[in-house]
């Protein structure tokens, strides 16, 4: 263990143990003054000197902070213990520490980081257990109070919270809370499928669906089975399976503007192995689920149209939205379930012959569409290169509807750089609301190349209206 200075060594006794267990302190005892444990030393430090906060101090040295640990500015750190980094590096498939990008730990310990002396001694935090917010070093809010057992939390109230393990360390550059977490600011949940209350649906059903069986079934027809059964295990093989559905699009028939489509089927049996479950386009619109076999059957090619994981779940949904704008016209439509390649995960679904589950269904979400929605701000920003930019509405601000109730969706990515609500990094297809930019819940982070760059929107309300793809021009300098 790396040597602590034995003019604190005594008085942290306590404290390092709390820290070195990751254990939620049970039972702390929050005076109105005074302090647990003055650590006689910067924060930059009490981390070199702690055994417990190794990987954080690689972090720091990675992308050279050391001198804001180090400095006398008065701040407050959030310290992530080794478990915390370990933890971060397999959620976000990293090897090790050294494969994350540069500019995306920076702006992660920023984060850690609150531009301001914060201790749960302090009679605005001990008084009272409301979330309080503070500006951070990467330009977003943190929320800290404490639970009703005087546990210190952070950002309790938004999308996602964590409760500190070791709280109000002292060091002579500010205060020091330990969480056996990486933690980030997620702006309050909101679920972006809930439609305006005049918002109504329309469900059809399939006109055929059955299952193929390849290898010595190939020949076999399960038009007639109250199961449609998916397995890939070589593709073609004995014992691989893939379900068929046809569907007449026509037989939507609400008036109003289709913002969604969903595609719905009841789980008899998922061996739920986390793996990807895909969903395909094929253009045969001819067969019959009383003919067809996996000799006579159009397989899939090309990229799946929607994907999930699999989970243990009652029910899989399929967002087949881009699938159907893409559509010249309403027509029939064929759909093919198949399991990831050579995941050999046994899943069976309710075919329309069943009666213990619901048969599948295809799900529209039709609005009104007698709202609108207007643009009124598109600056575009500046950021430096490597650094992060917050979103607010002083660059992006669609009108027309409550925060909440804009969906943004993501149409085209940045090229030299990430775009990061929460703690996702943003792909195409993927959505946000006015909210997230109003409450600081979206970053732009340049990855140090490049003089430009750029990302694309398209925006929407619950209630139809619509705005076409607009660019947000980005000047890295």
């Amino acid at each position: 263990m790396k040597n602590i200075k034995t003019g604190y060594f005594m008085l942290l006794g306590i404290c390092m143990c709390l820290i070195y267990s990751c254990e939620i302190q049970e039972n702390f005892e929050y005076q109105d003054s005074g302090s647990t444990a003055k650590l006689g030393v910067t924060a930059w430090e009490f981390i070199q000197e702690n055994d417990s906060l190794v990987m954080l101090e690689a972090a720091i040295t990675k992308v050279g902070l050391e001198s804001i640990y180090a400095a006398m500015d008065s701040k407050t750190f959030i310290a992530p213990t080794n478990n915390a980094f370990n933890q971060y590096l397999t959620e976000n498939a990293y090897e090790s520490l050294e494969e994350v990008p540069v500019p995306i730990l920076r702006n992660t310990l920023r984060y850690h980081i609150v531009d301001d002396v914060v201790l749960f001694t302090n009679p605005d935090l001990s008084e009272s257990n409301n979330p309080i917010a503070y500006n951070t070093e990467n330009g977003q809010i943190m929320f800290l109070s404490h639970n009703s057992n005087y546990q210190g939390l952070i950002n309790e109230g938004t999308g996602k919270q964590w409760t500190i393990v070791t709280s109000n360390l002292e060091p002579t550059n500010g205060a020091m809370h330990v969480v056996s977490s990486i933690v980030y600011f997620s702006a309050p949940s909101n679920n972006l499928n809930i439609p305006d209350p005049s918002v109504k649906t329309d469900t059809i059903y399939p006109k055929h669906d059955t299952y193929i069986n390849g290898g010595a079934n190939s020949g076999v027809n399960y038009g007639r089975d109250v199961l449609m059964k998916v397995k890939n295990v070589t593709g073609n093989g004995d014992f691989d399976r893939k379900a068929y559905m046809m569907f007449d699009l026509n037989e939507f028939d609400k008036e109003g503007v289709i913002t969604d489509v969903r595609l719905d089927m009841a789980v008899s049996f998922t061996a739920a192995k986390g793996v990807k479950m895909n969903l395909f386009s094929v253009a045969d619109t001819l067969w019959n689920e009383t003919s067809l076999t996996f000799n006579t059957a159009t397989l899939p090619a090309g990229n799946p149209i929607a994907s999930l994981t699999t989970t243990k779940v009652s029910k899989f949904a399929f967002d087949v939205t881009d699938f159907f704008n893409a559509l010249e016209k309403r027509q029939s439509v064929s759909f093919v379930l198949d399991g990831q390649a050579g995941s050999d995960e046994t899943d069976e679904f309710a075919s329309k012959e069943t009666t213990a589950l619901k048969a599948p269904m295809l799900i529209a979400t039709i609005a009104s569409g007698n709202t609108s929605l207007d643009l009124i701000t598109n600056s575009g920003f500046s950021v430096t290169s490597g650094e992060t930019y917050v979103f607010s509405e002083e660059n992006i601000e669609v009108d027309g509807a409550a925060p909440a109730d804009i969906i943004f969706t993501v149409e085209q990515i940045p090229q030299n750089g990430w775009l990061v609500r929460g703690a996702t990094i943003l792909k195409v297809g993927d959505r946000l609301t006015q909210l997230d930019i109003h409450s600081k819940n979206l970053v732009y982070i340049s990855n140090g190349l490049g003089t430009e760059d750029s990302l694309t929107l398209s925006a929407r309300d619950r209630a139809g209206a619509s705005l076409d793809p607009f660019n947000i021009a980005i000047s890295i300098l």
